[in-house]
């Protein structure tokens, strides 16, 4: 089956995902959210006219859809898709996450939760209920995905494969400099110190100046040991970027640092991000310290 997706002309799609509890649902509901959608589970159906109403989204919309919405019906999600009356024709897809009992059984028994439809009783009479009950839904699936063997990160791989506009879906990573006088920034995934460079600090020209100028740079750049730690930082991160988004990660914060986040730290920064840039990755910066002596400098 092909859906019809964002970058082939419907840039306002709409996804319901639905499937049986435990098949990754919500997995997929949050790799669609990373992907670039504006995602909402469990909405009732009946608020779904009221939410596609006034002007068109500016980004394609994933509706998480199962039986634990409050108003959850086979017959009114069938009259929802057959009817088309929603959304332009071809901009409505339906995505069913799939999975064998015996896969559900062994999940509801690892996670130790209760089945929507048989909280007091063991999950089989439920799932075979919730089966029945969605499978005229399946039938009209425009993707089923069978999640009986998928690890999360094999289903966003598959999920990204059909549903990531292109340029989508990549690893994002944001580049900030800072000032160990005030301690790492909160959520960096990767640190590096530039302590050990040439400090345009005590050169009387260049101390006002941060290194975002050209003479702070070519300061900087003329360490000795500056371009050998260039190549190797680019050459670790060609190393581990391509292996966090292997693993579904969907942003990534590297962070420099240098004694007054001014200078050194600034300039690595600026560089590295160019050359992240220049090889594809989507990439973001900024410069706390700056940004606290500058108040809106901060940069995308």
């Amino acid at each position: 089956m092909n859906p019809v997706l964002p970058a082939e002309g419907h840039p306002h799609l709409l996804v319901l995902v639905t499937g049986p509890s435990g098949a990754g649902r919500s997995t997929a509901i949050n790799v669609l959210e990373d992907l670039g959608f504006e995602a909402i589970d469990n909405l009732p159906l009946s608020l779904l006219a009221r939410l596609l109403e006034g002007p068109e989204p500016e980004r394609p919309l994933a509706l998480g859809i199962d039986v634990r919405n409050r108003d959850f019906s086979t017959q009114a999600l069938i009259e929802v898709i057959d009817s088309g009356s929603l959304v332009r024709q071809g901009a409505m897809q339906v995505l069913y996450l799939d999975c064998r009992t015996d896969v559900l059984l062994r999940r509801f028994s690892e996670t130790r939760r209760r089945h929507p439809l048989s909280p007091f009783d063991s999950p089989e009479p439920g799932i075979e209920q919730e089966m029945a009950l969605l499978a005229p839904i399946r039938a009209r699936a425009d993707f089923v995905v069978d999640t009986s063997a998928m690890s999360p990160h094999e289903l966003r791989a598959e999920l990204a494969h059909w549903f990531a506009p292109e340029g989508a879906g990549r690893l994002a990573i944001a580049v900030q400099s800072f000032s160990y006088k005030r301690g790492l920034p909160r959520g960096l995934d990767l640190v590096f110190d530039c302590r050990f460079l040439r400090n345009p600090h005590w050169v009387e020209g260049l101390r006002a100046r941060d290194g975002r100028s050209a003479e702070v740079r070519a300061h900087v750049e003329g360490d000795p040991r500056f371009a050998e730690f260039l190549a190797r930082l680019e050459a670790l991160l060609e190393l581990v970027l391509p292996a966090h988004e292997a693993e579904g990660k969907a942003s990534l914060a590297i962070g420099l640092g240098c004694t007054g986040g001014q200078h050194r730290s600034v300039t690595v920064a600026e560089i590295l991000a160019a050359r992240l840039a220049e090889r594809g990755w989507p990439v973001s910066i900024r410069h706390r310290e700056i940004e606290r002596r500058e108040p809106g400098s901060g940069r995308s």
